[in-house]
């Protein structure tokens, strides 16, 4: 009988050790798992942050385009509005300067309308 307890004791023991090792083997199944899952996270993380950088810069260089050619048109009106003011100016600078001279040299003496003459 002894023997057969002995042979009992054995056979759980074994039991216990094959139990322990599927545990363990489970364990490292899902360490891995974890590893694996964050690996691919980290891939579709910088797979998006390269998608959206694109993105940006395709928006920055399509605006960029914009403010470029806006500017640019901007400084056209300036300078042909420049240049006309300057052609008005070249073109009424002798008269605008006689009517000056004959308005200060030619004085007109004349009363105020509300000075009362005496009688």
């Amino acid at each position: 009988m002894a023997h057969q307890n002995s042979q009992g004791i054995q056979t759980l023991l074994d039991a216990e050790k094959e139990a322990a090792k599927i545990v363990q083997k489970a364990r490292q199944y899902r360490v891995q798992r974890l590893k694996d899952a964050r690996t691919e996270a980290a891939k579709e993380i910088e797979a998006l942050k390269a998608e959206k950088n694109a993105e940006f810069q395709n928006f920055e260089s399509e605006h960029a385009g914009f403010s470029d050619q806006s500017s640019t048109q901007l400084n056209a009106e300036t300078d042909a509005k420049l240049a006309a003011i300057q052609t008005a100016f070249d073109k009424n600078k002798n008269a605008v300067i006689e009517k000056l001279l004959t308005a200060v040299t030619t004085a007109e003496p004349k009363m105020h309308i509300n000075v009362k003459v005496p009688e």
